[in-house]
């Protein structure tokens, strides 16, 4: 439990996953290939007709990429072996033929901005503040990108990109498309989804079905996208710039 946690429960029709890692909810291998397995799991489960996606926690949603990890990345395959985590929980998440809600409760980055843009419907609290830093870090969103564009644009996506420093506040990622509620609450967020989920459950599981298909078309290349975006990150994860990055980043 110390290093972290997926944990399914199921309660009437809705199945909740929640990760949970002691450093800021951010994202090891395994927890990456733990998330993989249970929305995998869930989506083939006939009972459930939605999938909830949350962390644990009061603070951040996800921290992204585990820095621990990505400082000990010394050759190509194990670079790109951790950059596919990643991919490999975006594909999951768009092949599941279960919507999946998104509940992000706190401050998203990297990775978690790619959590949330995967979802296929995202409410927040005003506290769910988002930043894409990997260009900070000598690398980039590349693994995340086509979701993120997908859910909120090139122009926005290049601004996150680029401008890798700068926090944007959970109103400016509803403006965009990020999320369609933000709460005052984790209290209020909570209220809703159960409000929204207990709806959307009476609806029929076939039409929902299809609806998250026609969402998602145009995407059938991302298992090749997502792999040469994760060979990009693996290769430059190599770099003496990446290195001396993470190694400050680490020791501050």
């Amino acid at each position: 439990m110390s290093q972290g946690h997926v944990i399914s429960s199921y309660s009437n029709s809705v199945t909740t996953i929640e990760f949970y890692h002691p450093a800021q909810n951010s994202m090891p291998g395994f927890l990456l290939a733990d998330l993989v397995e249970h929305i995998q799991n869930a989506g083939s489960d006939e009972s459930t007709i939605l999938i909830v996606l949350k962390s644990a926690g009061d603070r951040s949603f996800c921290a992204g990429a585990s820095f621990t990890e990505l400082a000990a990345i010394d050759n190509f395959d194990a670079g790109k072996n951790f950059f596919m985590g990643f991919a490999n929980v975006i594909n999951a998440i768009r092949q599941c033929p279960k919507l999946v809600i998104g509940r992000v409760h706190g401050k998203a980055v990297g990775g978690g901005v790619g959590l949330a843009s995967a979802c296929d419907y995202c409410m927040a609290t005003k506290y769910a503040s988002i930043r894409l830093s990997e260009l900070a870090v000598g690398i980039g969103p590349f693994v995340i990108g086509p979701a993120v564009e997908r859910k909120i644009g090139l122009s926005a996506f290049s601004q996150m990109a680029i401008n890798a420093s700068e926090w944007q506040t959970a109103e400016w990622g509803k403006l965009k498309g990020l999320f369609t509620e933000v709460f005052d609450s984790t209290d209020q967020l909570d209220a809703y989804i159960s409000h929204f989920t207990g709806d959307l459950i009476t609806k029929n599981p076939e039409a929902l079905r299809l609806l998250k298909k026609v969402f998602w078309e145009g995407t059938d290349q991302w298992d090749g996208l997502l792999e040469d975006r994760a060979e990009i990150s693996g290769q430059l994860i190599l770099s003496d710039f990446a290195k001396k990055a993470i190694k400050v980043f680490l020791n501050t």
